[in-house]
């Protein structure tokens, strides 16, 4: 892929196979490739959204970037000092001050907040295991990270059952940016909230971008919440990434019958637009014992025998166009048509 000088993070064949284990002494029998080759770059400034069904892989691959998983194999490139450093060669306590430019919002605001912990608490905790900074200029770094995400400095002395489930992830923003990180992984912050709040958190995300220089790689389920926030999205199918470009190319020309599947699911603005729901066949195929070539093959509309028999090519089908499909060159695929 051709990049910019301004990349912040690389993954290179990056691979999470989780060990099957059977018996009284627990031997392996085979393994979950939850993550099987994947690669990308974010560009410093920029978010790429990461979208997938369930179970495909995607919460893995970031947690695998930051290493709370330790991959199995592959490269994760992380920009130092005007130097691209491989986090997965890194000794913990090589690792540990990295760790302050990269942090995590969880999914589950309702879990992911210790009930016997005030905002106060919550929020300074990486700032004091940091030693960043104690006493009143601690209470005014809380404060101002509350009013930045749009909460009260009121609200320091509260737990965490006193607010709502957008307010608890705000809570959950704010504590991730409290040591001014550069990548923020974004582990499908909305998903677990009102229809009605989530364009809130989704709109508080952006603003908090433009205000902390932040880079986000943006995971979630569902296409229509990564619609505006991501500047590229890619798509996530049992393991591997099928198609990546720039989000409006994306949605309006995709070249991936998965991503057309996805896509057909996504509500459309235009009126005059009549779009038909793609339904895919069958069940998503074990990641313990994948499909042979095309692991999409046996759920795929336009599959030919080349598709079981050959792994497709990750290729560049036109420019910051990529996509791992043996078809996408004949194939014309439907996709949002705005107007």
């Amino acid at each position: 892929m051709e990049k910019l000088e301004a990349t912040l993070l690389e993954v290179k064949d990056l691979k999470m196979h989780f060990p099957i284990q059977k018996g009284f002494l627990r031997k392996v029998v085979g393994h979950v490739r939850a993550v099987d080759g994947v690669s990308f770059f974010i560009r410093k400034g920029e978010t790429l959204g990461l979208v997938g069904e369930s179970g495909c892989g995607k919460t893995t691959v970031g947690r695998s970037i930051l290493r709370a998983y330790e991959p199995t194999a592959g490269q994760v490139f992380f920009r130092v000092n005007d130097q691209m450093v491989d986090l997965l060669q890194l000794k913990p306590e090589e690792l540990k001050p990295l760790r302050r430019e990269m942090q995590i919002i969880f999914q589950d605001p309702f879990s992911s907040l210790n009930p016997r912990m005030t905002v106060m608490d919550i929020i300074s905790e990486p700032l004091v295991v940091n030693k960043v900074a104690q006493g009143d200029e601690l209470k005014a770094q809380v404060r101002q990270l509350l009013e930045a995400v749009g909460l009260r400095a009121q609200h320091m002395s509260r737990y965490p059952y006193a607010f709502s489930g957008g307010q608890r992830q705000r809570i959950g923003i704010a504590r991730a940016l409290a040591l001014r990180p550069k990548l923020v992984v974004c582990d499908e912050p909305v998903s677990a909230l009102d229809v009605s709040i989530q364009a809130q958190t989704l709109n508080l995300l952006e603003d908090l971008q433009k205000e902390f220089d932040l880079t986000y790689l943006f995971i979630a389920h569902d296409l229509s919440v990564v619609e505006h926030i991501s500047s590229r999205v890619a798509v996530m199918y049992l393991g591997n990434i099928v198609e990546l470009a720039a989000s409006a190319e994306l949605y309006e020309c995709p070249r991936h019958p998965y991503t057309e599947a996805l896509i057909s699911a996504v509500p459309n603005t235009n009126p005059d637009h009549k779009s038909q729901r793609i339904v895919l066949e069958g069940d998503v195929p074990s990641p313990a014992n994948p499909p042979s070539g095309c692991k999409f093959h046996p759920r795929c509309r336009f599959a030919k025998d080349v598709c079981s028999q050959k792994e497709p090519e990750w290729r560049e089908i036109s420019t910051d166009h990529w996509v791992a499909c043996h078809r996408a060159d004949e194939l014309n695929l439907a996709g949002i048509a705005y107007g």
